[in-house]
């Protein structure tokens, strides 16, 4: 495995408060889902990029996600093209929303 992910932002936000869901989001979401070779990095990113799409979400958990794609080999061109098919799916509105935070990830230096 070239890559082991690793994820705090449950316990840092949400751990005195939700301990349980921090764990299951820093340990088993992303420790141990995440780290499962049976799909590399950039196919889970793209996944999971769909998926957020497909249910509208445009926060900022889309936006990670998006660059998290883009740091683990997702280029400009496969995005823009999983967007775009996509959105005959999910819907085009929610590919507006889309394009415009990959156009911003992907415009960053």
């Amino acid at each position: 495995m070239a890559e082991k992910i690793v994820q705090t932002a449950g316990r840092d936000r949400l751990g005195d408060f939700a301990p349980e869901f921090a764990h299951f989001n820093d340990d088993v979401l992303f420790g141990e889902n995440w780290n499962n070779e049976d799909l590399d990095l950039k196919t889970r990113s793209l996944i999971t990029v769909v998926a957020l799409m497909a249910q509208g979400l445009t926060d900022s958990s889309l936006k990670y996600h998006l660059q998290n794609a883009r740091n683990h080999g997702v280029t400009r061109k496969e995005m823009a093209a999983a967007i775009t098919h996509t959105a005959f799916y999910a819907g085009w509105p929610k590919a507006w929303a889309v394009f415009n935070l990959a156009k911003e990830v992907y415009d960053e230096k």
